[in-house]
């Protein structure tokens, strides 16, 4: 269990002030100019020493990405962008980062914006984040009259702004290259790579996009060590992280954990155990929707880090944590995941447009067993020619799901295709 002393987020829950003085008595933007004092090759040899892996799904290292920033800043100024688009159904950690305790993403953009050589940062936030984009921007003005930002952010001698950008709702945002085109006015479609975004992203300049938390936990990285943050964990998988605990638990929660937890012991400890007790569980989605489930037999005993997840054929995403009891349709459950693929596909590549559809259209009669047998393996073909053949990752996000749920319940799909033929042989 993660001691209080080792929690980066102090203030996830709002009992205190989310304003500049209660982020400083948190001790935020302690002496925040003599982290940028080090360097900018400092900070990202740190970063990568901390072992921290991106939080927003992808789980790539975080000071590596920083480091394919170009180090001299040519024709074309640099930019970081935050992907605060949070719109993976189950995940919530970022809303609470930012309505809670605003300035560790700010002290965040400005370290990481200055490792990589960029005066600017943009923050794109959902635009649903209402009450999280008015706080955000109040932290905004508050870290600019306090001179934290700005002209000679932190009397550093570093010029730095923060631009607060609302999207429009739509979950392919979330994806690093169509976020830059929605910033940039554009409809939100990805791009192809390469050119990847730090040779070529925002308005064609060098560009790192990262998430929230990533950012956020950056400074307290920076001030207590890497090799503190690397401590805790496991190797490969170091550091605390956000828990989204959603569904038939007894206590849903946000909860910040060491990485490696087992799933059994932060379901019960953090969100009271599974409604009717852990006997009653049927499965969880460990790592938001996009991420195949894991049924009852693998939960008792699995780890919540990338690679103990990967080694069971699912992951750890953005770590938010699904939890379905025995009372759960688990097939209605992935059918209606399918539809929300269908509907968030922006349509640009062929196999996740006409792909995404087809899928949900066989889920929706694979919920009544109004299907033959066969079409099981035909469902699962058309998942693995969806999966990796779109130019993001969206097409497995729509196939995954489908994927997990033939894998470990395979059986209930064919008893209810079973019992449909035979009604219908009864009625004729």
């Amino acid at each position: 269990m993660l001691s209080d002393d080792d929690r980066i987020f102090k203030n996830l829950y709002g009992f205190d002030d989310w304003g500049l003085d209660g982020a400083r008595r948190r001790g935020l933007w302690d002496n925040t100019a003599a982290i940028l004092a080090k360097g900018a090759a400092a900070i990202i040899d740190e970063m990568k020493k901390s072992g921290l892996r991106g939080r927003g799904g992808a789980g790539f290292p975080t000071g590596l990405k920083w480091s394919f920033m170009p180090k001299e800043v040519g024709d074309r100024p640099h930019y970081l962008v935050v992907n605060a688009d949070e719109s993976e159904p189950g995940t919530c950690k970022d809303r609470d980062i930012m309505r809670h305790d605003p300035h560790m993403l700010i002290e965040g953009c400005l370290v990481a914006g200055f490792s990589m050589q960029a005066h600017a940062a943009y923050i794109y936030i959902r635009g649903e984040f209402y009450d999280e984009a008015v706080k955000l921007n109040a932290a905004v003005r508050q870290a600019y009259d306090a001179g934290l930002i700005g002209k000679n952010a932190c009397g550093s001698g570093w010029d730095f702004d923060v631009y607060v950008h609302r999207g429009a709702g739509a979950y392919i945002c979330g994806e690093e290259t169509a976020l830059l085109e929605s910033l940039e006015g554009k409809k939100g479609m990805p791009r192809l790579k390469p050119p990847f975004p730090a040779g070529a992203g925002l308005y064609g300049c060098p560009s790192t996009v990262n998430n929230v938390e990533s950012i956020a936990v950056a400074p307290t990285i920076l001030r207590r060590g890497a090799a503190w943050f690397a401590g805790i964990g496991r190797p490969n998988n170091t550091g605390t992280k956000l828990f989204c605990i959603s569904g038939h638990v007894n206590k849903p929660c946000n909860v910040e954990e060491a990485m490696g937890i087992p799933l059994r012991e932060l379901i019960d400890r953090h969100a009271g155990g599974v409604r009717g007790g852990w006997d009653n569980l049927l499965a969880v989605i460990p790592g938001g929707a996009s991420v195949p489930l894991l049924p009852k037999s693998i939960c008792d005993d699995v780890l919540m880090d990338f690679d103990s997840l990967r080694n069971v054929q699912s992951g750890l995403g953005t770590a938010a944590v699904i939890v379905m009891d025995k009372s759960t349709d688990v097939v209605k459950a992935i059918a209606r995941l399918s539809y929300f693929y269908k509907h968030e596909s922006c349509g640009q590549c062929t196999p996740c447009r006409e792909g995404t559809g087809w899928m949900w259209r066989v889920m929706e009669r694979m919920v009544t067993g109004n299907a033959r047998l066969e079409e099981i393996d035909v469902l699962h073909d058309v998942t693995k020619q969806v999966e990796g053949h779109t130019i993001c990752a969206l097409g497995d996000a729509a196939a995954w799901p489908i994927q997990g749920l033939i894998r470990h319940f395979r059986p209930e799909m064919e008893r209810r295709i079973n019992e449909f033929q035979s009604r219908r042989i009864a009625a004729e």
